[in-house]
């Protein structure tokens, strides 16, 4: 039987809040339709950010709640960078929620305001109030930070044992600015399974520099079964200079059905939608990042 690969669709959230011009509420819905029907299982389906900061993500508590009502058997995440987020994701319906930290201080400190230590306090603050919820910390600049530059793997592992002390038990390890290398990304994942064996491990590759479809297989040819993307490879992170596209989820298809995983997936139905998002959206795949769908008709 073929091994199964989870991918865990961001781009409602991640691939969506960086276009310069808001998608309606119905076509965001049309394309989170489209793609559980292509067979996804889970999903990031927004996040619950400030509006000021994020206005594409303004009609968060909408999206949740039309996902919640109509697929009660997928796994649903929204983002949340903190209490107020958490309140208004509860209040939406959303029980598997992605709480950021990052790696690097200085990172945490643009993405999110806050130093290491706030960001802990309000994460505790949030297992307490929300015992319903499962938590799954996004933790950016794993592979390294704009600002701070690639970590020691020792580093890593010692912030992983941090999450997991507070109570955490599940994470994503975030290449924010797609600097990893499959080397790397290995060599990391090895030293947190060896020091933290009941952390359960995905992983978020963005493909800054066309590495992201290698750094993904590394990752799950190292044990990981959850691997996220982004429908078009849209996306990027808006406080880490540098940081442009997403490992693009129909190529992530394409090559883990021609290596004999099993997806789950509709390759045919999900890169129609891919095309027509293209299609629809002026200018969203404007920039260095242009998948492999987008070059190559061989599909």
């Amino acid at each position: 039987m073929a091994q199964k690969i989870t991918v865990l669709e961001c781009g409602p959230r991640d691939g969506w809040q960086n276009l310069q011009q808001i998608l309606g509420t119905a076509q965001k819905l049309r394309y989170i339709d489209g793609l559980f029907a292509c067979g996804v299982e889970a999903m990031e389906v927004t996040s619950f950010v400030s509006p000021r900061a994020i206005p594409q993500m303004a009609d968060s508590s909408q999206v949740a709640r039309y996902c919640v009502e109509r697929y009660p058997d997928k796994r649903l995440f929204a983002l949340i960078p903190n209490f107020r987020g958490a309140q208004n994701a509860y209040e939406a319906g959303i029980r598997n929620v992605t709480y950021v930290i990052s790696l690097s201080e200085s990172h945490n400190k643009a993405n999110i305001n806050r130093t290491h230590e706030q960001s802990f306090e309000e994460l505790a603050r949030i297992l307490n109030a929300f015992p319903e919820f499962h938590i799954c910390i996004g933790m950016a600049t794993t592979f390294g930070c704009p600002f701070e530059g690639i970590p020691e793997i020792s580093r890593v592992v010692d912030f992983v044992g941090r999450i997991e002390q507070a109570g955490v038990h599940e994470l994503y390890l975030a290449d924010t600015i797609g600097i990893a290398d499959p080397r790397q990304v290995r060599e990391t994942i090895a030293a947190v399974r060896e020091a933290c064996p009941g952390m359960g491990l995905q992983v978020h590759i963005h493909d800054t520099r066309g590495m992201g479809l290698v750094n993904t297989l590394a990752a799950i040819e190292s044990g990981v079964e959850i691997v996220q993307s982004t429908l078009g490879g849209l996306g990027g992170c808006p406080f880490a200079p540098g940081a442009s596209g997403n490992t693009a989820t129909e190529d992530l298809v394409y090559m883990l059905h021609r290596m004999g995983y099993e997806t789950g997936i509709d390759f045919d139905r999900l890169l129609a939608l891919s095309k027509e998002q293209r299609q629809e959206v002026d200018g969203i795949y404007s920039g260095h990042h242009i998948n492999i769908a987008a070059k190559s008709s061989c599909y």
